[in-house]
This record gives structure tokens, sequence and C-alpha cells, in this order.
């Protein structure tokens, strides 16, 4: 590959202005002084009247901005996932609730008189009857509550599912569903 440039100058005897220098002016040794949009008026100088101001029709509250959106499509594998955990969570307070409504009733007293009345009720002189205590003892209200919360995940996780399928194959029809979102400032 041949250099068909021809001659450049050098850059050692270079004696013109660098870039960002305008020749002829010298630069003040003060600090830089940028230039003003609206004609700067030097320290002691009357106005001249060139006020700013805003316009009459301007906006004194800011503008929001908003956005219309459409959801075309659910994706059924995230809706599963996020209905798989938000059902776990529901089950778990639904554990929760059940074990501290159960520890609340005992305390007050109300299976001792409910199941003293039901004994009194289906007993006869041979046996004491229905004994209510120990057939809702905590642990066998645990069981059953914790056995319905693992069916409530299953279903609502299913269902959540199908929906978003569902969802999908309306939204081809009718082009789904439209938002309307707005910005806050």
């Amino acid at each position: 590959m041949t250099d068909n440039r021809g001659q450049q100058p050098s850059y050692e005897t270079y004696n013109g202005p660098l870039p960002g220098e305008r020749a002829g002016t010298q630069q003040p040794g003060g600090p830089y002084h940028p230039p003003q949009a609206y004609g700067a008026q030097a320290p002691g100088a009357q106005a001249t009247g060139a006020v700013r101001r805003p316009r009459t029709g301007a906006r004194t509250t800011p503008r929001t901005r908003k956005a219309r959106l459409r959801v075309a499509k659910a994706d059924p594998w995230s809706v599963m996932k996020v209905s798989f955990l938000l059902s776990i969570a529901l089950g778990i307070c639904t554990i929760v609730a059940a074990a501290v409504l159960w520890m609340v009733m005992d305390a007050m007293g109300v299976f001792s008189t409910v199941g003293g009345t039901i004994s009194e009720a289906t007993g006869s002189n041979e046996s004491n009857g229905f004994d209510l205590q120990s057939f809702l003892s905590l642990p066998r209200v645990l069981m059953f509550t914790s056995v319905i919360a693992v069916i409530d995940v299953v279903l609502m996780t299913a269902l959540a599912t199908l929906g978003a399928f569902i969802y999908n194959l309306s939204a081809g029809f009718v082009g789904g569903v439209e938002l309307t979102l707005a910005e806050d400032e």
C-alpha cells in the first residue's frame, strides 16, 4: 500500500490558534462566564426593560403523561409461577388463621361448653356421648386445614394457568384488555 496523500505539515512547527481558541482575542485571567441567552447585565447596570415574563397561557400545574397500552398476551408459564406462589402464601395464611381461631375459641371455653351440651344430648346411662373436644383437637384441625390448603394450591394454580390460555384465545379475537397508564410527577 502506498501513501498518496502528498506532503503533510509538521505539527512541531505549527504556530496557528489551537482548537477552542479564537484568533486575535485574549482571554481574561478571571473565571469563565458562559454566554447568556437573555442579555446578561453587568453588576450595577440598570435594567433596560428586557425582562423575561412567562406566557399568559402557560400552565402552572405539571402535565401528566398518559399512555394507552393493550395486554395482548399473558404468558401461561409466568401466570402459573405467580399463581403458585400466591396460592402457597394464601395456604399458609389459612393454616395460621385456623390455628389462631382455634386457640381463641379454646381460650374462651367454646369447645368445653358446646362439647358438654353435645355429650349430654347424645349420651345415655351407659356411655358419655360424643366427645367434641377430642374430635376437634388442634392437631386434627391443623391436619384438615393443611389438606384443604394443599388442594387449594393445586386448584388455584391450575385454574389460573387455564385462565391464561383462555385469555390468550379471547385476546386473539377481540384484541385484549386496554389499559391507560399515567405517570405521577
